[in-house]
C-alpha cells in the first residue's frame, strides 16, 4: 500500500486554497462563520512529534467512524456535527470536494470545556504508569496487586487538562471541578460514563474490548454537546477480545505499531521525526481500517 495522492495533498498547508485557521497534530480547522470545517488529515504523531508522510486513509477512517457513533447515539446526546463533506460541501471549498470527501466534518461552533473527559475500564497506558507509582489514577484509589491491562471492578472517570502542545495532564476530579465548575463536571462525568458503557457494550458484540476512551464537550446555545471525534482508535483504546490476557500490553487498533517500530530506532524523540517505511505505514493503516469495519459492520471503501 502506498500513500494516495489525496493523502499528500491534504498534508500540505495550502492544499485547499488557503491555510487553515488552526492546525493540530493531525487535523486542520477552517472557520466558516458560525460553523467550522474540521479536516482529518492522514498525519500521524508519535511521542508528540508529527511524522513525515502519513498513514493512508487514516483521516477518512476517523471521520467516518466518528460519524457512525454520532448517528448511533442520536437522540441520546446532542453533538456538534452538521454534516460530513460529500455531495454537500461548503461553497468556498467546492473545487476540493474529492479531497475532502468523507474526511471533513462541518460542525457548529461551540465553546469547548477545557477538560478531557476520560473513562478507564481497564488499567493501561498512563493510568497503569500512575498506578505503579501511587496505587491510584487521578486521585481514584485502586486495590493493590492489579496487573497491567487488568479489568477494573467498575470504570473510573479520570479527567485531564487539554494541552495545546505536548501531553495532556491527568488531574483529579476536584481539580477539574475547580477549572470547569463542579456541577458541570458532575454532569460531564455521568454523561461520559453512560456513553462509554454503551460503546463498550457494542464493541463487545464486535469482538472488541473498549479499554478506555476520551470525550470532549462544549456549549452550544447554553447546552452541553459532544464535540471533536468520538470512539475512534485515536481517542479510544480497542483490544481484540480473543487475544486479551492481563499482565501484559495488548495488541491495539491504533498507532502502537508505529511506536513499537520507532522504539527500535536511534531517535531521540525530538523533531524532525523519521519517515516510516511503506510496510509500517501500510500495517498501521490496516489496523485503523479493521477497527472501522469491525465496529460498523461496513466495508471501508478505499
Amino acid at each position: 500500500m502506498t500513500q494516495s495522492a489525496e493523502t499528500v495533498e491534504v498534508l500540505r498547508e495550502t492544499a485547499l486554497g488557503r491555510a487553515p485557521d488552526r492546525t493540530g497534530k493531525v487535523r486542520d480547522i477552517y472557520e466558516l462563520g458560525d460553523r467550522l470545517m474540521i479536516v482529518s488529515t492522514d498525519r500521524l504523531s508519535a511521542f508528540d512529534v508529527v511524522l513525515p508522510g502519513g498513514i493512508p486513509y487514516k483521516g477518512r477512517v476517523l471521520t467516518q467512524l466518528s460519524t457512525f457513533w454520532f448517528e448511533r447515539f442520536a437522540g441520546r446526546v446532542n453533538h456538534h456535527l452538521e454534516y460530513v463533506v460529500g455531495e454537500q460541501v461548503p461553497d468556498e471549498f467546492a473545487a476540493y470536494r474529492e479531497q475532502l470527501r468523507d474526511r471533513a466534518m462541518v460542525c457548529r461552533t461551540c465553546e469547548v470545556v477545557p477538560i478531557e473527559c476520560v473513562v478507564r475500564g481497564y488499567l493501561a497506558g498512563s493510568g497503569w504508569k500512575e498506578y505503579q507509582r501511587t496505587q491510584s489514577v487521578c486521585g481514584v484509589a485502586l486495590p493493590a496487586g492489579l496487573r497491567q491491562s487488568d479489568r477494573l471492578s467498575e470504570p473510573i472517570f479520570t479527567p485531564a487538562t487539554k494541552a495545546t502542545t505536548g501531553h495532556d495532564e491527568n488531574i483529579s476530579f476536584e481539580r477539574a471541578s475547580e477549572i470547569a465548575g463542579r456541577e458541570v463536571m458532575e454532569t460531564l462525568r455521568d454523561r461520559t460514563m453512560e456513553l462509554y458503557q454503551a460503546a463498550a457494550e457494542h464493541a463487545a458484540t464486535c469482538g472488541l474490548i473498549l479499554a478506555d476512551t476520551k470525550l470532549e464537550w462544549g456549549y452550544r446555545d447554553g447546552e452541553l454537546v459532544l464535540v471533536d471525534e468520538i470512539f475512534t482508535p485515536d481517542s479510544s483504546r480497542y483490544w481484540p477480545a480473543d487475544e486479551y490476557e492481563p499482565g501484559r500490553d495488548q495488541r491495539a487498533f491504533d498507532k502502537q505499531y508505529v511506536r513499537d517500530y520507532l522504539e527500535t530506532l536511534d531517535w531521540d524523540k525530538k523533531p524532525p521525526g523519521p519517515a516510516l517505511p511503506a510496510e509500517v505505514a501500510a500495517q498501521t493503516s490496516a489496523k485503523y481500517i479493521e477497527a472501522y469495519e469491525r465496529l460498523t459492520g461496513r466495508r471501508f471503501e478505499r
